[in-house]
């Protein structure tokens, strides 16, 4: 990519994709495209047939998708996989129609089989079952996946597949209802720390084990990915595997320990206690980033430095 390159990020006011326009700013990228849900519903074809021929975006970052945690995907199970579903369909199409020189779309680690071996290597996709609670977001984003695979093939496209692990950083959602688990944690020990609670409830036994990524350094992977020659990817780009990075820092902890820390962060003094009727999840994830690392990028940002930063930014919006 150049500096005055056309570069089209969808979701940019997420947590994801907030973070992509700062570090794109950041290392002086110039010639961004945004728009608001509202400018533009990427689940109508219609409207992104017409935005794609309008703009002709050079570069595409599909950020942009219906997400939550595991309470948000057992309620809403039909949002998460049928806007997701139309979302991609559309944007990869209308890219591929319009000459989009290379395409990054955007999953998650949950994409992956609920029992794999860990960490998790790209080459485990569809080795075995999914974990039930966030199935129809996870089916939403390996269908993701398999496109871009497929215009690769058919059509000599570049386009690439990455899936961070859980993400946490700026402008993330704090919602007790339906956010993720590390900024969940982050209003729950604030709020018990103001009305001086002796006790915080953490859902499940504690024991699972999760990675957690700042979501700068997501953003510095990604671009880290556009940035390169096609010759250095070239082990992305073949008909047997999709083109799949997995981004993450390799480490993980419990939720016991995760509780722990965010509390020690926040400043909450009591005691933690486990609701052990509520749903684990996946016992662990944790990725395996050798794929990302051997083409030169590592992640920066410590835990408990993120965690400081993150808790920050949640008393700026509450």
């Amino acid at each position: 990519m150049n500096h005055d390159s056309k570069i089209y990020i969808a979701g940019h006011r997420g947590l994801v994709g907030s973070a992509l326009m700062r570090r794109l700013q950041a290392n002086g990228y110039n010639n961004l495209i945004t728009r608001t849900h509202s400018e533009l519903d990427l689940r109508n074809q219609t409207a992104v047939q017409a935005f794609f021929a309008a703009e002709k975006p050079e570069y595409f970052i599909l950020a942009a998708a219906k997400v939550g945690g595991i309470h948000a995907n057992n309620t809403y199970p039909v949002e998460f996989i049928e806007d997701n579903l139309l979302i991609q369909t559309n944007t990869i199409h209308h890219a591929r129609k319009n000459n989009v020189k290379r395409l990054l779309f955007l999953g998650s680690s949950c994409i992956y089989p609920k029992n794999c071996p860990q960490p998790i290597k790209e080459e485990y996709l569809l080795t075995g079952p999914l974990e039930p609670t966030n199935r129809p977001y996870a089916i939403a984003k390996i269908a993701g996946i398999e496109m871009c695979h497929a215009y690769n093939r058919q059509y000599g496209t570049k386009y690439i597949a990455a899936m961070p692990t859980n993400l946490y950083g700026p402008n993330d959602n704090y919602d007790l209802n339906n956010s993720h688990v590390l900024p969940a944690l982050i209003r729950k020990m604030h709020e018990a720390k103001m009305r001086r609670d002796k006790e915080v409830i953490v859902w499940g036994t504690g024991t699972p084990r999760r990675e957690f990524l700042y979501s700068e350094d997501m953003a510095d992977a990604c671009i880290f990915l556009l940035e390169q020659a096609e010759e250095e990817l070239d082990g992305l780009f073949n008909d047997e595997q999709p083109p799949l990075v997995n981004i993450g820092c390799g480490e993980d902890l419990t939720i016991r320990e995760l509780s722990e820390l965010v509390a020690e962060v926040v400043g909450f003094k009591g005691s933690l206690s486990f609701d052990t009727s509520k749903p684990d999840g996946t016992m662990r994830k944790v990725m395996d980033v050798s794929r990302i690392n051997i083409l030169g990028w590592h992640h920066k940002m410590t835990l408990k430095a993120g965690i400081y930063l993150s808790y920050q930014d949640m008393l700026s919006q509450v």
